[in-house]
């Protein structure tokens, strides 16, 4: 029987109770006549009981009954995710609009998934197959670009004792029953009661439909996790080219504001080869996320040729939303990414972003009375910060496939200040710091990711596929790219002082070359339809070529001509021009600027001799 309590203190979306009976840690409860949603997070030995409630307690008072449900805070995962945007603990906002209008009224009691919808499922084992935890059992498709594949829950370990035919059924509908093999020792891998059982036990029959649920601060389990060895593609060359992530990995776009987080997550929702998009507005502003849903259901994915929204899903919990649900939102977000990679899929999440969570976090730890640390925030931040991140990875699923999940976190620190807490602690548990400037995004450069304080750790992981699958020299090119870049940085010191026309033209062409790489390679047009995405091979030949451009003027200098004279010439922007002329599928227009680089140093080298 389910515990009950009455609350008998109220601070903002924190409650004390006295409790009657045996609530759990992190189990679901219902606070007061309205029954909202609430979360046990600390049990005392006095018989109090501390709750969060994930909406404006306004209105309750002491004495109010808080009812335990026996299951923790959960996540319905089935067919009708894809497509759809919910709040930080999965209701859905379009079903909440139509009850309470443009905000969420207190108490709202809605299915998280359509219950009524009949989906059109295939099935693919039959009575005697043998059950195998995380097998694939039935298909449907979700929507025009993804098939949801039905999984047997994790400890359904048995024999398929009957199998419904092919046909239309709800989420609920019962499509097979496991009789579940008897354990004799050893736990089931699901933390779900009825999934599992306890050691020696003579379990019941399982029964499986299309939706499982899931405890969102429970990773899924995997059968074994891989080193990351392959990129997430994004089409954007300062990512691709210099700072890779791979698909698994995980990665933060530290920057203040409007220095283009939520842009750079758009472009990487837009283009990179994840296969399914789970986008997590985390504490941001309403006419963001408004932004978000508006653009997504008119872009075509490039992918598919369908909409984008065909394999996005939106998690919204906006600034105006109560904080605990913030809290929630993102463990929401990655308990539905592994629930897409267990079916084989390879999934990014944009978390946008965690400096909010982090104040979610500072604001409960503050009402509950905990100790802070530096700037407030509770000494756990580490711990929350490693605890998401760690759940990214590539992984073979249970049923064998191979899925993955990236995780791209945005950080927003206060005044732009990167030795803020929140950024410091994710630095320590990411692989990929993509660092936004101000002063790039104000003078219109994006994306404004400064190459001097970005890095990525993912160079030896990933260098055996660049090699493999784009160009033998493209790490060697990409050195010397950057190389070129840092060497400008430390000049600029000089021309800061005493001007550049004192450098030699050795130098000088240094600057120029830098200023090609940072106009012609680096900044890239989100608007542009030639220059939004960009692919491997184009990359690496743009690298190539003004390279090739280095190296030409280069021996000119050597030769004695003097920087003015190549200046003149326009060749440093006939070359800048590339991204702009030359289109993803119109590659073999580059040869024609090897032949004007050529042109330009045979016109310069016989003039001079």
């Amino acid at each position: 029987m389910s515990a009950i309590g009455e609350i008998f203190g109220i601070n903002g979306p924190v409650l004390s109770v006295i409790a009657h009976g045996d609530f759990q840690m992190s189990e679901m409860v219902l606070v007061g006549a309205e029954k909202l949603i609430g979360e046990v997070i600390s049990l005392n030995n006095n018989g109090r009981v501390v709750v969060q409630v994930f909406e404006d307690t306004t209105g309750l008072s002491p004495g109010a009954e808080v009812a335990g449900t026996g299951s923790q805070l959960s996540v319905t995962l089935g067919p009708g995710i894809i497509g759809n945007i919910f709040d930080g603990i999965e209701r859905p906002l379009e079903s909440i609009a139509k009850g309470s209008g443009i905000f969420i009224s207190r108490g709202v009691h809605v299915d998280n998934l359509d219950m009524d919808k009949m989906w059109d499922v295939k099935m693919l084992v039959k009575p005697g197959d043998r059950a195998e935890p995380g097998m694939v059992v039935a298909e449907t498709r979700e929507t025009g670009s993804i098939v949801n594949r039905i999984m047997a829950p994790p400890g359904a370990g048995g024999s398929f004792k009957s199998v419904q035919p092919d046909g239309l059924y709800k989420i609920t509908d019962v499509i097979a029953v496991v009789a579940p093999d008897k354990r004799g020792g050893g736990y089931s891998t699901s933390p779900l009661p009825g999934n599992g059982g306890g050691p020696g036990a003579d379990q019941a029959d399982i029964e499986i439909t299309l939706l499982q649920k899931w405890p969102i601060r429970v990773p899924r389990p995997v059968k074994q996790r891989y080193t990351v060895n392959r990129p997430l593609i994004t089409g954007q060359r300062i990512i691709d080219s210099l700072f890779p992530i791979g698909k698994g990995g995980t990665a933060a776009i530290p920057g203040g504001f409007g220095t283009g987080k939520t842009i750079t997550q758009h472009q990487l929702a837009k283009w990179s080869d994840a296969d399914i998009i789970v986008y997590i507005g985390c504490g941001e502003r309403g006419n963001e996320m408004t932004e978000v849903l508006e653009d997504f259901s008119k872009l075509t994915d490039p992918r598919t040729g369908k909409s984008l929204m065909d394999r996005t899903t939106l998690i919204a919990n906006t600034s105006n939303m109560p904080v605990a649900a913030r809290e929630a939102s993102i463990y929401t977000g990655v308990c539905i990414a592994e629930y897409y990679r267990d079916m084989g899929y390879h999934v990014a999440i944009m978390a946008d972003s965690t400096s909010r969570w982090a104040e979610a976090l500072r604001e409960l730890s503050g009402r509950l009375e905990e100790m802070p640390a530096e700037e407030g925030f509770p000494a756990y931040l580490a711990s929350r910060l490693a605890a998401f991140y760690e759940r990214a990875g590539y992984a073979e699923t249970l049923c064998g496939q191979e899925g993955s999940i990236t995780i791209i976190g945005a950080v927003s620190p206060q005044g732009g200040d990167f030795s803020e807490p929140v950024t410091q602690n994710t630095k320590r548990f990411v692989r990929v710091f993509w660092a936004l400037d101000r002063s790039l995004a104000y003078a219109r450069h994006f994306p404004a990711i400064q190459w001097l304080t970005s890095y990525t750790e993912y160079l030896d992981d990933l260098e055996a596929w660049y090699k493999g699958n784009v160009h033998e020299n493209f790490f060697e090119n990409r050195r010397k790219i950057l190389g070129i870049l840092y060497d400008e940085s430390s000049l600029m010191e000089i021309v800061k002082l005493i001007g550049a026309d004192v450098l030699p033209d050795s130098q000088r062409l240094t600057l120029e070359i830098a200023r090609v790489i940072r106009f012609g390679f680096v900044q890239q047009n989100a608007y542009d339809s030639t220059d939004t995405y960009v692919p491997f091979e184009k990359q690496h030949r743009m690298m190539e070529i003004i390279l090739y451009l280095n190296d030409m003027c280069g021996k000119l200098i050597a030769s004695g001509i003097s920087m003015n004279v190549l200046r003149a010439e326009n060749i440093f922007e006939r070359v800048i021009s590339i991204k702009d002329n030359v289109g993803n599928d119109q590659l073999q227009k580059l040869d024609a600027y090897y032949t004007d680089i050529d042109a330009f140093y045979k016109k310069l080298y016989e003039k001079n001799a």
